[in-house]
């Protein structure tokens, strides 16, 4: 037999230590969360891609494409908040189905219904975002943006919203596949887009032989391309897996309305939870450019390390997400408590290795970054300030970690609105007040805004994972049928 880990149960009598039990279920959880931290990695290198490509085009360019890219990436957070708990949805059915009497037809039936509503739910996302995307552009203007940025800010726009609708075609399919624990290919698609992102980067800006030369737009072009070449890709893989073939229903004019009500109901505090987020690290970037222009340099290099680490815990955050909902549809809230306890030391054992090396080499890291054998007084300054956010940083990604696997944690409850909830406190009513308190009223400056981020982020973890413990101690522990072995 395989329980919901998909570790072998037990025959023996010879109890099991506890940290033999919590080293078990992480690396079952690690089989799910390592191709999720990579394929996520694998993104930060696309969108990576994109900036070094706007870059080589101009200094204008660069600032026009960049404002382009953070509108869309705005959108298309909130877009894939919506539909993020299809995963779960998906994971719960499949859990049901394998136990069930009648060899999985009702449960089979229910992941069409749920793949079905999720596809025409992005499809929906995917087109009114577009047109929001296209109306910003046409506001920039009244925002004090230089005239020039604002009209190469628009055609970017216009190229990057095509992608939009695909884009969230391709997190649809992604959770389904994450849903029946089966994300093999998204890291092999992921990281074949970014070569095939570069490719088409330099053939639309530069336009060698018969193709014309885009410019910012062939940046854009290329992306929206990229989305659509990815949906397909997964699309088709997905269809050549027999288990996951015949529960890939695409005909979204027949979508459940009950169902699209259920995974609208579930998926928009996640969309206004990670554009909450969004919105409270891009305003503190505002307020560190207030320090200065090294301030700010700093500022992005460390913020840009702490997003990358960060991709770890949103592996881990799924990954423990998916298997909290099966082990809810199994009746195990014991199961569920393990499933915690594993994501949070394996987040515990990763951050610590990052910030032994955030203290003891600190060039090492910020090199990528910035220049630090820069002789002028601002590349002094800019690594100066870096160095010292390091070690705020190294203490600050453990809560970054922990309050981003206790929103995947209450995901899988189906308690989407506790989320929402607790991150709006967490970050607007304690951490922006301290960080406005600490980097203004004492004089701490970036130092000051990095420690109420901190602040922030540790009462967001500790009020999400709190919440989990009392709802799981809330609900009775009644296993249900053991799934069978395929």
């Amino acid at each position: 037999m395989v329980d919901t880990h998909g570790s072998v149960e037990r025959v023996t009598k010879a109890p099991i230590s506890r940290l033999a039990l919590l080293v078990e279920d992480s690396k079952s959880l690690a089989t799910l969360a390592v191709p999720l931290t990579l394929t996520q990695l694998a993104q930060v290198a696309l969108s990576t891609t994109d900036t070094v490509m706007l870059g080589m085009v101009g200094t204008g360019e660069l600032a026009a494409g960049g404002l382009a890219l953070v509108i869309f990436n705005q959108v298309r957070t909130m877009g894939v908040g919506l539909i993020t708990a299809v995963g779960n949805q998906i994971a719960a059915a499949a859990a049901r189905a394998e136990g069930g009497e009648d060899g999985g037809d009702r449960g089979a039936a229910e992941i069409r219904r749920i793949v079905r509503a999720s596809l025409a739910l992005a499809t929906a996302a995917g087109l009114v975002g577009a047109g929001l995307m296209v109306l910003i552009g046409q506001f920039l203007d009244q925002l004090g943006q230089d005239a020039e940025v604002v009209a190469d800010t628009r055609r970017m726009l216009l190229a990057l919203a095509p992608g939009l609708v695909p884009c969230l075609w391709f997190q649809a399919i992604r959770q389904f596949t994450v849903g029946m624990r089966s994300p093999q290919a998204l890291l092999r698609i992921t990281l074949a887009s970014i070569v095939v992102n570069a490719a088409l980067n330099v053939l639309l800006i530069h336009g060698p032989g018969p193709v014309p030369a885009l410019g910012l737009a062939g940046v854009g072009l290329a992306t929206s391309l990229v989305h659509l070449l990815t949906a397909a890709a997964l699309y088709l893989s997905a269809r050549r897996d027999p288990e996951l073939a015949p529960l890939l229903a695409l005909d979204v004019l027949r979508a459940d309305r009950a169902t699209l009500r259920r995974l609208c109901a579930l998926g928009l505090p996640v969309a206004v939870t990670y554009g909450s987020e969004a919105g409270f690290f891009s305003l503190t970037a505002l307020l560190a450019g207030s320090f200065g222009s090294a301030a700010l340099a700093a500022h992005t290099a460390v913020n840009q390390l702490i997003y990358i680490v960060f991709q770890v815990a949103v592996g881990l955050s799924h990954a423990s997400s998916i298997h909290v909902s099966r082990e809810i549809a199994l009746g195990r809230p014991r199961g569920a408590a393990r499933v915690r306890d594993a994501a949070l030391a394996t987040a515990g054992a990763v951050m610590t290795l990052v910030a032994v090396v955030y203290v003891t080499a600190p060039t090492l890291v910020l090199a990528p970054f910035l220049d630090t054998t820069a002789a002028d007084a601002g590349g002094d300054d800019a690594f100066s300030i870096a160095r010292n956010l390091l070690l705020v940083a190294a203490v600050l990604q453990f809560f970054d970690c922990a309050q981003n696997i206790g929103i995947g944690l209450l995901r899988g409850l189906d308690d989407t609105r506790s989320g929402l909830r607790h991150t709006l406190v967490g970050y607007w009513l304690v951490g922006l007040p301290v960080v406005c308190l600490l980097a203004y009223g004492t004089g701490l400056e970036l130092t000051g805004i990095w420690l109420g981020l901190l602040l922030g982020l540790a009462v967001t973890a500790t009020l999400l994972l709190n919440r989990y413990r009392l709802s799981l101690a809330a609900l009775p522990d009644q296993p249900r049928a053991t799934p069978r072995t395929t």
